[in-house]
């Protein structure tokens, strides 16, 4: 398999994933593999292949913007961290479903948070822990 096509499947995977939880969140289905965790596990299977396929010996690393750089020049490499991105993303969003329904947070208004976490990770995470916070906050005015 080329990295071009493991680079469709993940995507097309990891938007399925994405699919289930926006518009069947309730779904059996949707609560076994996606919300938990196991969707993002598979994605992770796939990062783990290719770290230990292309990372040993490659130039670059973590320690600055420049070895960063040099790393993700690596075209294997720089799949893995759209898989890491992926997965990541995905698992964020499993865990925002599972606190909403959790918290009561009707779902219409979980759809724009999941957007914003599948296209945009941290800032979506951010904006579902203030809804939630919100949330939480009026549900202990009501009952307190």
């Amino acid at each position: 398999m080329t990295l071009a096509q493991t680079f469709s499947i993940c995507s097309t995977f990891a938007a399925a994933g994405w699919l289930l939880l926006i518009v069947l969140p309730r779904w059996r289905v949707t609560e076994r593999l996606v919300i938990s965790g196991f969707w993002s596990i598979a994605l992770s299977v796939v990062y783990l292949v290719l770290v230990v396929r292309y990372m040993p010996g490659a130039e670059g690393g973590f320690g600055s913007l420049e070895e960063v750089r040099a790393l993700f020049g690596v075209e294997a490499l720089l799949l893995a961290g759209w898989v890491h991105y992926l997965a990541f993303d995905l698992l964020a969003g499993a865990i925002e479903m599972k606190q909403a329904k959790e918290a009561g947070i009707p779902h219409l208004l979980m759809v724009p948070v999941l957007l914003l976490t599948f296209f945009l990770g941290p800032i979506g995470l951010v904006v579902f822990l203030i809804v939630k916070s919100i949330r939480l906050r009026r549900v202990a005015e009501v009952t307190g």
